[in-house]
């Protein structure tokens, strides 16, 4: 790791090199890293820096004082020429370059990947609006290198709650916007929730989001047991448990990330048994089939749910 700096209050950005100074595998704007950190935990974390370079990789993390450990590994450990290990980027919120208008919306730590679109955007000569709403300036990261991309063609509109700026309309931004624009939005859950219900009836192919944690609350009502298809192993969920919690409580390894439904890294084909799908990342007719399940955070309505694990 190159360097750490401090872009706003809460928020941390983290510059990674290769540990040999070689070129790194090219991204697109959208794209994210895993990251490995210690006891086995990995967290995805959006690239902000222009996708035109390979020597390095930015990313910047929001301190979460309820988290579940990776933000706060990130602010409190990794020095200056620490070695982290990471994933090669993975996109699943890519850019429509070719867009007529691109739109973003941002809230809070969601400015990361809507960043590397502007920098995308501005580099093509694409036009751009950025919508950022923040709790206050001091909030708010990057606001320098924004202002410095509106100088090549984009519009920035910034709202800081602790300025008494009226908040964004989403419903009246998105109904304003041009049929063939084509909007992002990356945030908050209830900004996010606002966003799609505003988006209903655009073409969906024009929408995009992300989310940062799943749209629902896990499933930790428990009282459900689940069945390993492999080796026959019977495990109870607990109230106050999801399916991963009782796996890792008995030393099962799995591959997961996000530990929110919206990553994908601990999908799990089901065998028998209804789930109660509670992620973001599986499609409403995937989840109707109930073949597999996200067990970070999805339950069970069966007594029983048997795994292919």
């Amino acid at each position: 790791m190159r360097q750490v700096r401090l872009e706003a209050d809460g928020i941390v950005s983290y510059e990674l090199v290769a540990a040999g100074g070689e070129a790194l595998p090219a991204f697109s704007a959208g794209a994210h890293i895993d990251l490995h950190i210690p006891g086995g935990m990995v967290r995805s974390y959006s690239l902000v820096n222009d996708p035109a370079e390979t020597h390095r990789y930015m990313v910047a993390v929001h301190r979460v004082p309820d988290g579940r450990g990776g933000s706060a590994w990130m602010h409190g450990v990794p020095r200056v020429g620490d070695d982290l290990r990471i994933s090669a980027p993975k996109n699943d919120f890519p850019l429509a370059e070719d867009a007529s208008l691109s739109i973003l919306f941002a809230g809070g730590i969601g400015i990361t990947p809507l960043l590397a679109m502007a920098r995308r955007l501005s580099t093509l000569g694409r036009p751009w609006r950025l919508h950022y709403s923040a709790r206050s300036p001091q909030h708010a990261a990057f606001l320098d290198e924004l202002r410095v991309l509106t100088q090549h063609g984009g519009e920035l509109d910034l709202r800081f709650n602790s300025m008494g700026v009226p908040r964004l309309d989403l419903a009246r931004l998105v109904k304003d916007a041009p049929a063939d624009a084509h909007l992002y939005c990356c945030g908050p859950r209830s900004m996010i929730d606002d966003f799609l219900a505003a988006s209903a009836s655009r073409p969906q192919a024009t929408v995009h989001y992300e989310r940062f944690a799943a749209g629902t609350d896990a499933a930790t009502a428990g009282g459900f047991d689940v069945v390993l298809q492999h080796s026959g192993l019977r495990l109870h969920v607990l109230p106050g448990k999801t399916i991963l919690d009782t796996l890792l409580d008995n030393d099962i390894s799995v591959q997961y990330s996000c530990s929110s439904g919206i990553c994908g890294t601990c999908r799990t084909g089901v065998i028998e048994g209804g789930p109660d799908h509670r992620d973001d990342y599986l499609t409403d007719q995937e989840k109707r089939e109930n073949r597999s399940i996200m067990i970070c955070c999805s339950g069970s309505r069966s007594k029983t749910l048997v795994l292919d694990l």
